[in-house]
């Protein structure tokens, strides 16, 4: 399956009773996302973790710098979010936190959480959210090598140019 990985930012999307949004500077909680994401309506959550990796194509990691342009990043969320519900319409709820802030290895950069009656809507929606947030989501990291050098890049541009990042 191809997704369409953007997203229109002319209209503010509605919000779904459930659906949870953030960007913090403050440690991200697996536990905390999943319990938003639980429903009874829901025969599975899937949880999609992101983590900074010691290592970016070979080159040793020291640790990431994240920002954001808050106010947009949690509209293009919602706009994530209702376009989840276009697609897959019995999806209970959606949850995308992202951390902002200098991060660690091992440190959680970002959960997306999709709960939903049945697995496989669950997955596909979860890759959607993650796929279209790293794609459109006006959110930039720094990263900062072992050697003592840095260099920004911004997430969308990740997706655009096909590295992983």
């Amino acid at each position: 399956m191809t997704f369409d990985a953007t997203v229109s930012l002319t209209t503010r999307p509605q919000d779904y009773e459930g659906d949870n949004f953030a960007i913090s500077i403050a440690p991200l909680s697996l536990d905390r996302v999943y319990a938003l994401a639980d429903d009874p309506r829901n025969g599975a959550i899937v949880v999609m973790s992101g983590m900074v990796r010691n290592n970016t194509d070979g080159r040793a990691v020291q640790y990431l710098e994240y920002q954001a342009y808050e106010p947009m990043a949690l509209q293009v969320f919602r706009q994530i979010a209702a376009e989840i519900r276009r697609q897959w319409d019995d999806v209970s709820r959606v949850v995308i936190h992202h951390r902002t802030g200098r991060l660690h290895v091992g440190a959680i950069s970002v959960l997306v959480a999709v709960g939903c009656p049945h697995r496989g809507e669950a997955f596909e929606a979860c890759r959607y959210a993650i796929d279209t947030l790293k794609h459109n989501a006006p959110i930039w990291k720094k990263e900062h090598w072992t050697d003592g050098s840095s260099t920004w890049v911004s997430i969308g541009a990740c997706e655009q140019s096909g590295e992983n990042c």
